[in-house]
């Protein structure tokens, strides 16, 4: 499955929202628990989402 690029664009608490990238337009933010994101993941991260597993790009 994927992969999916994706932003980190806020954080609150123990969720971030992640706006999608790799689409002309970006459609609707997305809320995701932060445990499911890579150790390091920050506002402006940006990320790539394949099989399952989200890991940050360079």
């Amino acid at each position: 499955m994927g992969p999916y690029e994706y932003i980190v664009q806020t954080i609150n608490g123990d969720y971030a929202t992640l706006l999608r990238t790799d689409l002309p337009t970006p459609g609707e933010p997305m809320p995701i628990a932060m445990a499911l994101l890579p150790e390091g993941a920050d506002i402006g991260t940006k990320l790539r989402w394949e099989n399952f597993t989200y890991t940050i790009l360079g």
